[in-house]
């Protein structure tokens, strides 16, 4: 049964994941609805009630539910046993399983084993003692803590069994998965969304470039090779299909020199590769995420101009001199998008998006852009080297 327009839509998680939706409910003539456990969080000025509480408060995301038509959430930080009595009282979408799924790196990784899905090969770890056999089986491993961690936060590369003491130390002895390093050629991202009648539609690939494992730069559509595209797609649909997903999914995939597709991560929410999506598609993905946990028709995912987004981190602020907004709005087709938070060091504060007549236009525009803003903590040459990298790879 649709839900409409004048509805209320409630969202656990108050960031600008959350913002981004509430803004596009809004558009669409929803009411809004957040919990969150910072009273300040990005959200609050969007919607007309804001529950500041910790996530794992089930009376007070039952009072949420109790006030909405349906519930989402932006973070994976939210809780599991919460959101199951929250979905007592109205839908929860995604569903509180998915989310339970995809929590926990470990559980993530032997699903989607078991559900016949290309994955690296991998270890669970329990002791530095697991560790160290673990490396001698997979060789040079990424290690990263089963639950939480983002942004490169709570993982490391290891290249032997002789550093798997510190390896170990340095993740705090939780709970980890090691993952064989592959012989990676670029990553890809694909954004995938279903709504509760079964309705299914599959974004066109983004291709992320990555540093210190916090995305830089993404651009779609993807200029990779044409059976990349469909294999990727491919394993989106299955997933939302596997899942019986209510709501979006994104992909995050290796693609290996040889051409294999790697299923890395999944994320039952928006996802910073597909901001590109908002300027780009006919349908960006928040409206898309409404849309399907809405049970509205889904809207076209076709690319209309190619699109690209680069982050703005907190320790743009942290310099002398503030950003110089114009000046990067001075780069054609640019557009500024900032999520109203407190700046820290290498917290996602912001992004800016562009469109270009292709691919590479786009991505040109928004490095330029970001140049534009300050040079003091900017790698040109970092960049030059993406540049050079989606040149090889559209070849």
């Amino acid at each position: 049964m649709p839900i409409v327009p004048l509805a209320t839509i409630g969202i656990v998680g108050g960031g600008q994941l959350g913002r981004m939706t509430a803004l596009a409910a809004r558009s669409a003539g929803y009411r809004l609805h957040a919990l969150d456990p910072d009273p300040d969080c990005p959200i609050k000025p969007i919607v007309e009630e804001c529950i500041t509480a910790p996530w794992d408060d089930a009376a007070a995301v039952s009072e949420l539910a109790r006030g909405c038509d349906v519930i989402t959430f932006e973070i994976e930080k939210a809780s599991v046993a919460a959101l199951r009595e929250a979905a007592k009282i109205t839908p929860v979408r995604p569903s509180p399983d998915t989310l339970f799924l995809v929590q926990n790196r470990l559980r993530q990784k032997e699903w989607l084993r078991a559900q016949g899905l290309p994955v690296t090969s991998f270890a669970a770890v329990h002791s530095v003692h697991e560790l160290i056999t673990a490396l001698d089986k997979l060789g040079p491993s990424f290690v990263k803590v089963a639950e939480g961690g983002y942004d490169g936060r709570g993982q490391l590369r290891v290249q032997d069994a002789s550093e798997a003491r510190k390896g170990w130390e340095y993740l705090g002895g939780f709970e980890s998965v090691a993952e064989a390093a592959v012989d990676l050629d670029y990553e890809i991202s694909v954004l995938v969304a279903r709504n509760p009648s079964g309705e299914v539609a599959v974004y066109p690939p983004a291709l992320n470039h990555h540093e210190r494992q916090i995305l830089v730069w993404s651009v779609m559509p993807a200029p990779v090779p044409a059976e990349v595209v469909r294999e990727a797609q491919a394993i989106a649909r299955k997933l939302a299909l596997a899942l019986h997903l209510e709501g979006i999914l994104a992909v995050e995939m290796f693609v290996t020199k040889s051409g294999q597709v790697l299923v890395n991560e999944l994320a039952p929410r928006p996802h910073n590769s597909y901001h590109a999506s908002e300027r780009a598609c006919v349908t960006g993905q928040f409206e898309q995420l409404v849309r399907a946990i809405c049970d509205l028709p889904l809207g076209s995912v076709e690319v209309v101009r190619p699109g690209a987004i680069v982050n703005l981190l907190g320790d743009l602020w942290m310099g002398a001199a503030a950003p110089d907004f114009a000046a990067a709005l001075r780069i054609p087709e640019s557009r500024l998008h900032l999520y109203g938070k407190t700046a820290r060091a290498r917290r996602k504060m912001g992004h800016i998006s562009a469109t270009g007549a292709t691919v590479r236009q786009a991505v040109e525009r928004v490095v330029a852009a970001r140049a534009a803003l300050t040079s003091a903590d900017f790698s040109q040459s970092a960049c030059a080297t993406a540049l050079s990298a989606l040149s090889r790879i559209s070849q």
